[in-house]
């Protein structure tokens, strides 16, 4: 119980009802554990499901005296166990559920009887009910598991499939086996919430795309390196495959027909509607399309080319002419489309004390005092380094990491003319009146610039268009920090001056 009670109240913070699964060894202790639970525990009193199951594990009609329509009326109460509009937190039922039970949050499970091999039954099967992913793609998850000595023994008869099962400490004391949640540090009284507290102002956007006729696009004035005209046999022609340029992946396949006739049309179009779904274009295809199919017949080459030819669309499949076409297309659409508006108004406030419970992937991380949340998670050994810089700080009242849930975000250009999102990796208080936002960088990409470039236009917008309060930024690279070593924040600023 200690467990499950651990379980619930971290996932409640997180909108899950966590729940309990006991196993026993027949019906009559079934029912005897199920009313000894809502009987002891005030938070399980009519909150216990009991299921009765033959032994393979489906509902039983005769073990449960229920007639089919009750039977069918159980089922359903199993399913929506989840839900929160459901009352029940705790199901206690003879064997594992084997009839579709598709319930993700078991977090507890109770083991009261020993399985034999006769039964047919697989650990597996039965720890199953806990190994649904509450939180898919968002980490990893733990289901606790306890029972008696002949219920373990045959959990871990598991490990001989090659399953790894940990054991930890349990009960009072113990941390809950819960995944990793980020949240505001309520609980701590040593921290003064309304001190440590940033409001971060939420300027409206500076970029946007204009979205003219892309009759005005200009290939002759496009920019770029001319692709060697290859030829190849009719066997390296028979099938032409396109590959995603980032990730290799094939996206788009061309087969030459009996006759052996290609059809270009489709590949060209294949390019157009490419261009237009990562540039989230909403018209002008025919156009696209037209400015495409001429630019490949005449420029991509260096010579005019044949697009009948299976020869040519077999050299369009090739990586370099791929990728030179794609971005030199997305390129000039971008310098064509994307403007910036020349100013900026504050529109909205960001309270971190408003920043909603969050799951983080299982990594290194400190408690801090000086920050609002209960952790601070690097996604770097820098970044952890830095926040424990921040830490120690004598002139940081506060600081926080811009985690996802912050939503503190900054729309900027990206170095091939795409507009995007940047999240910077910190935020400082200095006082009340003095903020700075920190951009810390292992390694300089080709982005690194126009971020920063939009990090001090934002900053400059922010210190135009309101008196109370200063804003300031900074760009820490690694190599500098390990080097120089600042003691204060004031240092930090002094000396980290790249890209002011």
């Amino acid at each position: 119980m200690i467990e499950w009670r651990k379980a619930y109240a971290e996932h409640e913070k997180l909108g899950k009802k966590a729940i309990l699964f006991v196993m026993t060894d027949d019906t009559r202790n079934c029912d005897d554990v199920a009313e000894y639970l809502a009987g002891t525990y005030p938070d399980l009193k009519d909150a216990v499901l009991v299921i009765h199951t033959k032994n393979n594990g489906e509902i039983s009609e005769s073990a449960s005296g229920k007639s089919a329509e009750d039977l069918k009326e159980l089922r359903g109460q199993a399913n929506a166990i989840d839900g929160w509009e459901s009352r029940y937190k705790a199901i206690v039922s003879v064997m594992m559920l084997k009839e579709g039970w598709d319930v993700r949050n078991v977090t507890t499970i109770v083991g009261l009887r020993a399985y034999a091999a006769k039964s047919n039954i697989l650990p597996e099967q039965t720890l199953g009910r806990g190994l649904r992913k509450m939180y898919p793609g968002l980490g990893e998850e733990f289901v606790s598991v306890v029972g008696t000595d002949a219920f373990m023994d045959f959990v871990e008869s598991i490990q001989a499939e090659g399953v790894v099962l940990e054991r930890k400490p349990m009960g009072e004391g113990a941390q809950p086996k819960t995944p990793l949640i980020v949240e505001i540090d309520t609980d701590n009284e040593k921290k003064d919430l309304a001190a440590l507290e940033i409001e971060i102002p939420v300027l409206s956007a500076r970029s946007y795309r204009e979205y003219k006729n892309l009759a005005d696009l200009d290939t002759s004035g496009m920019k770029f390196q001319r692709i060697k005209y290859l030829e190849f046999s009719e066997e390296q022609q028979r099938e032409i495959v396109f590959k995603d340029v980032t990730t290799g992946e094939r996206t788009h396949t061309t087969y030459l027909d009996t006759a052996g006739v290609a059809d270009y049309r489709s590949v060209i179009g294949y390019f157009a509607q490419s261009m237009m779904k990562d540039l989230r274009l909403v018209s002008g295809y025919d156009v696209l399309y037209g400015k495409v199919k001429a630019f490949v017949q005449s420029d991509l080459f260096g010579q005019p080319v044949d697009l009948e030819s299976p020869n040519t669309l077999r050299n369009l499949s090739e990586l370099a002419a791929t990728k030179t076409l794609t971005e030199t297309f997305k390129k000039a659409i971008n310098d064509l489309t994307v403007r910036n508006k020349g100013d900026a108004q504050i529109r909205d406030t960001i309270k971190l004390r408003e920043t909603r419970p969050f799951i983080a992937k299982e990594q290194s991380y400190f408690v801090p005092k000086k920050s609002i949340f209960n952790r601070i998670i690097g996604d770097s050994d820098l970044e952890l380094a830095f926040a424990s810089f921040l830490e120690n700080c004598p002139d940081v009242v506060s600081y926080a990491k811009n985690y996802l849930a912050v939503n503190f975000k900054l729309d900027y250009v990206k170095a091939d003319g795409d507009i995007s999102n940047y999240y910077p990796d910190f935020v400082v208080k200095l006082s009340e009146a003095s903020f700075a936002v920190v951009e810390t960088k292992g390694q300089e990409d080709t982005d690194t610039a126009p971020k920063m470039e939009r990090l001090r236009q934002w900053c400059e917008d922010i210190n135009r268009v309101q008196p109370e309060s200063h804003w300031d930024f900074v760009y820490v690279d690694e190599a500098s920090f390990k080097k120089y070593a600042p003691k204060t924040f004031a240092q930090l600023l002094g000396g980290f001056r790249e890209y002011k």
